[in-house]
């Protein structure tokens, strides 16, 4: 049994080995991959034409009394044009009540409702105007677990800036929407992120981040990460944040792996 347990751990050695390798080979080709993981700030790239871009992560949050396992979320983009990407979010959570009560009496698990969109490259940086690119989506309520649910369509929007400051180093904001598909009021977004490349395989980042409802106190947090790249078109990455208001998250720690293929087109 052992010796077939260990035939088995050396072939997926093996098959990752590969894998790794096809990566790094083409990788050289068509440079570094951006994502919009690990922080909260969305990127302003486009996901290359032609390829498949998955960003995957599995986090560990406390929010207004609860614990809230994603395990995980998926966001899948594919380069359609050189300035539009197809986009598709997939969220499984685990919301379980820190103390039991009658309007949160159990644990609730299930699938978020899938939410469809995209992003567009408005224009690139001159000067003192930011890079900046739209993103959207819609989550469709028919798409989710029963238990998330909405009654109504839930969509979302963000402009996505961003300023060089150096060679290493730049600025990236987002400024946007949401609605959570309960209610036509909206959540106003905010973020703001200094980055900066820390070698050639390394990137670090702190950020502030938050949300504002009419009529309801904001809620306000930071966080900060590293992302590790194993060759340009594999990442990996970890983070954490906490909340500084009474609405906001209390803590959250994550984990992410992003990686790309081809898939429509031949170099």
């Amino acid at each position: 049994m052992q010796q077939i347990l260990f035939l088995k751990i050396r072939s997926f050695g093996w098959l990752m080995g590969l894998i790794l390798i096809s990566f790094a080979a083409r990788s050289q080709q068509i440079g570094r991959m951006e994502t919009d993981r690990p922080d909260q700030t969305e990127a302003v790239y486009i996901t290359k034409k032609g390829f498949i871009q998955a960003e995957i992560g599995f986090n560990k949050e406390r929010f207004l009394g609860s614990s809230v396992t994603v395990h995980p979320t998926a966001l899948w983009k594919a380069g359609l044009h050189e300035k539009f990407e197809l986009r598709i979010i997939t969220e499984l959570n685990t919301v379980k009540p820190l103390l039991l009560s009658p309007s949160f009496p159990e644990t609730q698990r299930g699938l978020l409702p899938v939410q469809l969109g995209g992003k567009i490259a408005l224009w690139k940086e001159n000067n003192i105007l930011p890079a900046t690119s739209l993103i959207f989506h819609a989550g469709i309520p028919s798409l989710g677990s029963k238990s998330f649910r909405t009654p109504r369509w839930s969509p979302n929007f963000r402009f996505t800036m961003q300023h060089t400051l150096g060679e290493q180093t730049s600025l990236g904001y987002n400024l946007g929407a949401e609605w959570n598909g309960l209610s036509n009021q909206a959540t106003w977004i905010y973020t703001i992120a200094p980055g900066i490349n820390i070698g050639k395989r390394w990137y670090g980042y702190v950020e502030a981040f938050g949300s504002i409802i009419r009529g309801e106190k904001p809620a306000h947090a930071l966080d900060g990460g590293l992302a590790y790249y194993v060759n340009d078109d594999v990442k990996l990455d970890i983070s954490a944040g906490f909340g500084l208001s009474e609405q906001a998250i209390e803590n959250y720690v994550a984990l992410g792996l992003s990686f790309r293929f081809s898939a429509f087109t031949k170099r």
